[in-house]
């Protein structure tokens, strides 16, 4: 027996006439005679147990001594298939024959959901009887094998009628194309057998099956190009954030029932996982009590699998289960099934691979957060990340003192959305289809003028005491246009604004730093001639004109004073853009602080799919630079996706550490774009070829834009901050 956790306090009561009762009702000894069976129930242990007992564990090798058949005297139990309830038990039911015949492992887990007793029979006891009682040892087994026979025909039975002519296979063996060379395996073979654990010390966490993204449990059925996906990867550490959050949802579901969470956005190097509802408990008790589960299910290894359900099964699950958004979003999904993800016995869309068990999620380490707690990545994917472990701590910190997605412009944001009923993808796609999108559209536009007229009226209202604007943000997240209608903002005060860009202020291409790889690193603060840059700002403050500096990209070369004349005004502002914007070193104390509004800007609005999937704003702003470069610049997905890790490291490195010293934090996101950009996004995207690296990226983005409802551009205004990256705006850039 797997777990010894025997009720010890008093000894159970031997077999009384209820429990001959029971057994004579058996569906294997309900043939013995009433003599035969009194006779047998002498070579029977009794045994109790209590509630959440685990009897037998599915996957165990167990040893001669342990090969036991049991016999439920009393209440329930339940076996369970890789985390999933598969069946109850009631008194009179048994199990464990399989390995009581000889098998090697368990195949199944069994575990009581109440106190129970059971009746056991050891292998070493019924040898016992054979010895004693050889007749009635022999009838034993033949009404046990003929029981097993039956067993198997009912199997058989029912896989048949689940399956169709389609879904048998069409080979015996496909071949799988490995970088080492074509292996020849049988058709449904796990990919994870023909994986290694380890590509040069990282993990594997996925596959790639024609360089399609799936999870290591996908059986193979045709010949296929095979790869691994492995934590080191930015779609590798994907599959870990997706996994550690299944698991965080069903840790929360045992531990506290009543409780409602959900995940929140990821920050690269943690995930936040939201509190909607503690469900009764304190903050404290409830995030320690998930902490333990989630380390009980790291240490029993427990399972996680794919389910492909009908459309409509998934909407009564959710129903049942209080998650309104996946239910909104079924309304509009486009097949007749439903892939979801599950552990235990939660379910949640699935949106990529996922880990097959929660054992390989070791070292995750839990830290408070205002909204609910952070689950920090453990070493198979920290030891990969672009920020080391001070720079970890010291984000921590920051995301405790200032939260990066819950300003109060975006709290603004999500209350008035939340007014009009919208709080998730699904519901946002009612709008669509009912025709209510264009006032979603107008809503959505006046929210960030009225907050663009915000900034104006505090910078004027400091009497023309602010004499430079800076400006930063991650990459796409609308600066150029920003400025253009912040420019008009303050034109309507009086006050008129000169924009210098940092790309200006860059240093000789051979004096820049390189970075680990030995390349030129342009997003260093070192490669900006901040001095220049200062003695040019307090000049101009001062009142001089100045000749600003210009760089020349075609030959890499700075010409200090190659821009044109500048003349600050009374009253008039220097707007200042570029990725150290916000970084205290950059005007090295040229312009007093309080002559300084500084503004960050990034999309932070992040609807949610169901409780494990929200759309990421990073995810946001990849797709919305992919459709400007492609749009504009004539660069390619590919490219844009290739040079997209870089880039965010460099936003982690160099833009997120300070975003606190923003005066102003604009949450450029509007809640419509994606069901625009979807417009040109999935032409782009198709045109990646299926064997570049950027595909896997490509394809996961591409299911993700699936789930939106198409919007066609018609009623974007032009000064709109999405039309800096679709094109057809107002302003000229």
């Amino acid at each position: 027996m797997t777990n010894n956790n025997r009720d010890t306090s008093a000894p159970p009561p031997p077999l009384g006439p209820e429990d001959l009762d029971i057994l004579a009702h058996n569906q294997i000894l309900h043939r013995l005679e009433l003599g035969e069976l009194a006779l047998f129930s002498t070579f029977l242990e009794v045994l109790q147990f209590p509630a959440r007992t685990c009897l037998i564990r599915e996957g165990d090798q167990e040893g001669e001594a342990s090969s036991c058949m049991y016999f439920l005297l009393q209440v329930h139990a339940q076996i369970r298939k890789r985390g999933y309830r598969v069946r109850v038990l009631s008194a009179g039911d048994n199990f464990g024959e399989f390995e009581f015949m000889g098998m090697c492992r368990r195949a199944a887990t069994v575990q009581t959901t109440t106190p129970v007793r059971v009746a056991r029979l050891s292998l070493g006891r019924y040898r016992a009887l054979g010895q004693e009682r050889t007749p009635l040892a022999l009838h034993l087994l033949q009404l046990l094998v003929e029981w097993l026979g039956r067993r198997v025909v009912e199997v058989t039975e029912s896989v048949t009628r689940l399956l169709r002519e389609r879904s048998l296979p069409r080979r015996l063996h496909v071949e799988a194309r490995l970088p080492s060379g074509p292996v020849q395996v049988e058709t449904g073979t796990p990919l994870h057998q023909v994986l290694p654990r380890e590509v040069d010390g990282a993990m594997v966490v996925a596959g790639l099956v024609d360089n399609r993204p799936v999870s290591l449990e996908t059986p193979l059925t045709a010949d296929a190009t095979v790869a691994t996906i492995t934590a080191k990867s930015w779609e590798g550490r994907q599959v870990y954030r997706r996994s550690i959050g299944l698991v965080a949802l069903e840790a929360a579901r045992l531990f506290a029932p009543a409780s409602r969470v959900r995940l929140g956005p990821s920050l690269s190097f943690a995930q936040i996982v939201l509190f909607e509802d503690d469900g009764g408990l304190g903050r404290e008790e409830l995030v320690g009590g998930i902490e333990r589960t989630i380390k009980d299910m790291i240490r029993d290894r427990a399972d996680l699998r794919e389910e492909l359900w009908t459309v409509e099964e998934a909407r009564t699950y959710f129903t049942q289960h209080g998650w309104s958004d996946a239910v909104e979003l079924l309304k509009s999904w486009r097949d007749a099934t439903v892939l979801l993800c599950g552990c235990g016995e939660t379910f949640a869309l699935s949106m990529g691979p996922i880990l097959n068990v929660a054992g390989d999620l070791v070292d995750f380490v839990v830290s408070p957060h205002p909204s609910g707690f952070m689950l920090h990545f453990g070493t198979p994917v920290a030891r990969y990340l672009p920020i080391d472990e001070t720079q970890r701590i010291r984000a921590t910190n920051q995301e405790l003192g200032r939260p990066r997605f819950a300003g109060r412009m975006a709290q603004d944001h999500r209350r008035w959305l939340k007014g009009m009923g919208i709080d998730s993808v699904g519901t946002f796609n009612d709008y669509s289809v009912s025709g209510q999108v264009v006032q979603v559209t107008r809503v959505a536009e006046g929210f960030h003028e009225k907050r663009l007229a915000e900034i104006a009226d505090k910078i004027d209202s400091t009497g023309g005491r602010i004499r430079v604007i800076c400006i930063a943000g991650p990459s796409a997240s609308g600066k150029t246009t920003f400025i253009k209608r912040l420019t008009i903002q303050l034109a309507i005060h009086g006050i008129q604004a000169v924009t210098l860009s940092l790309d200006d202020y860059y240093v000789d291409r051979e004096k820049t730093v390189r970075d680990e790889a030995g390349e030129y690193d342009f997003e260093a603060f070192e490669a900006i001639d901040s001095g220049l840059l200062a003695e040019q700002l307090g000049r101009l403050v001062a009142g001089e004109t100045v000749h600003v500096a210009h760089y020349d990209f075609k030959t890499g070369m700075s010409h200090p004073s190659g821009g044109p004349a500048v003349t600050l005004h009374q009253g008039d502002v220097v707007i200042l853009e570029g990725i150290h914007g916000l970084n205290p070193r950059l005007l090295n104390q040229s312009v007093p602080r309080d002559q300084v509004f500084s503004i960050f800007i990034h999309p932070a609005l992040a609807l949610t799919l169901d409780a494990l999937t929200g759309v990421s704003p990073s995810e946001v702003r990849l797709i919305r630079r992919i459709v400007r470069d492609r749009h504009h610049r004539n660069y390619r997905a590919e490219d844009t996706i290739m040079r997209w890790p870089s880039v965010r490291r460099g936003e982690l490195l160099h833009i997120y550490p300070f975003q606190p010293e923003a005066d102003f934090v604009f949450d450029s996101s509007l809640v419509y774009e994606l069901s625009v950009l979807k417009v040109y996004a999935d032409r782009y995207l198709l045109e990646v070829p299926p064997g570049h690296q950027a595909f896997p990226t490509a394809f996961r983005l591409r299911r993700l834009l699936d789930r939106f409802v198409t919007i066609y551009p018609d009623h974007v205004p032009p000064t709109s901050l999405l039309r800096e990256f679709i094109g057809g705006s107002g302003f000229e850039y």
